[in-house]
């Protein structure tokens, strides 16, 4: 994937942030970010930023996964792994996601 300048440093400023630039497999036209037991991937948005691809996710074996409903209570999922969605890690998700929001907001 081809970045400009201004691309690069913006996620020099993610790095800055405590969040981890990575790559997810199946995803090799977007950017992944990581930090803690959470992820997201963006779209690179125009010459100099990113727009957030889908939503933030807890990784389930590394991998993002979907939050799920089941009769045995709510769970994030990856194929055939899950993990149950208690309330730390749905908090964890919440804050990351809060966090890249705001990130991801032009600077006047």
């Amino acid at each position: 994937m081809d970045l400009t300048p201004q691309q690069v440093s913006f996620l020099n400023q993610l790095r800055s942030r405590g969040f981890d630039i990575v790559a997810f497999p199946m995803y090799e036209n977007l950017v992944g970010v990581r930090k803690g037991n959470c992820g997201a991937l963006l779209s690179p948005d125009g010459q100099t930023g990113f727009k957030l691809y889908g939503e933030p996710s807890y990784l389930v074996g590394g991998q993002p996964g979907v939050r799920l409903i089941q009769s045995d209570g709510h769970w994030f999922v990856r194929k055939k792994e899950k993990v149950q969605a208690t309330p730390e890690r749905t908090a964890e998700l919440e804050s990351f996601a809060a966090e890249l929001a705001n990130a991801l907001l032009p600077v006047a």
